[in-house]
């Protein structure tokens, strides 16, 4: 069965198959961890790497590294919104329907709660943050020349891979779990997949 991009209505023999839940204790401990993980291998990794090509030297902190710290806190932040106004982005291109934004106490959240999108959309939308992001804080390690801002710039890489573990499991789940054609409802928090029964 070919799918449209989206559905109003969740369409007749289709079943629930899994649940991503970032709202759900089990699952929002489970992220924290495999997220801690999974931001302290990318900063090694992409650390060593970087020092390899460039050496790392950090020279002695002034008041001009107090601004980066700070440049970097905003940059924190700035990047939480950017990355989910990206999810976003795709989705209403994708579907021009109505978006859901938050934060939980866990995450940082963009749906779109009404509607049941396919494969295609659904990996699109939550790959597009993790695709787009990890190229700009690799070109900007590239770039930067001065060793607390490649560190830094290294940090924030690690941030965001760790950051982008629920939309990294729900690709996993529509790459390899999932064969055939699905639907996604995503409110935001809580993705829920959907195939057809034979």
């Amino acid at each position: 069965m070919k799918l449209n991009n989206y559905y109003n209505e969740l369409p007749e023999n289709f079943k629930e198959i899994y649940v991503v839940d970032a709202k759900n204790k089990k699952t929002s401990v489970l992220f924290v961890i495999y997220s801690f993980i999974l931001t302290i291998l990318v900063f090694i990794v992409t650390y060593f790497i970087t020092h390899l090509v460039k050496p790392i030297k950090i020279e002695v902190i002034d008041s001009k590294f107090f601004i980066a710290y700070f440049v970097f806190l905003i940059s924190m932040l700035l990047y939480i919104v950017l990355h989910e106004l990206t999810h976003g982005i795709v989705y209403y291109i994708m579907t021009k329907q109505k978006l859901t934004y938050g934060f939980t106490l866990t995450v940082a959240f963009c749906g779109v709660p009404h509607i049941y999108v396919n494969k295609k959309t659904a990996l699109l939308a939550v790959l597009a943050p993790f695709v787009v992001y990890t190229v700009v804080f690799v070109t900007l390690i590239i770039l930067l020349q001065n060793s607390f801002y490649v560190l830094l710039a290294i940090i924030l890489f690690a941030i965001h891979f760790g950051g982008c573990i629920g939309d990294l499991w729900c690709t996993w789940i529509l790459l390899f779990k999932i064969k055939e054609s699905c639907l996604m409802n995503d409110t935001g928090p809580k993705q829920t997949f959907y195939i057809e029964e034979k």
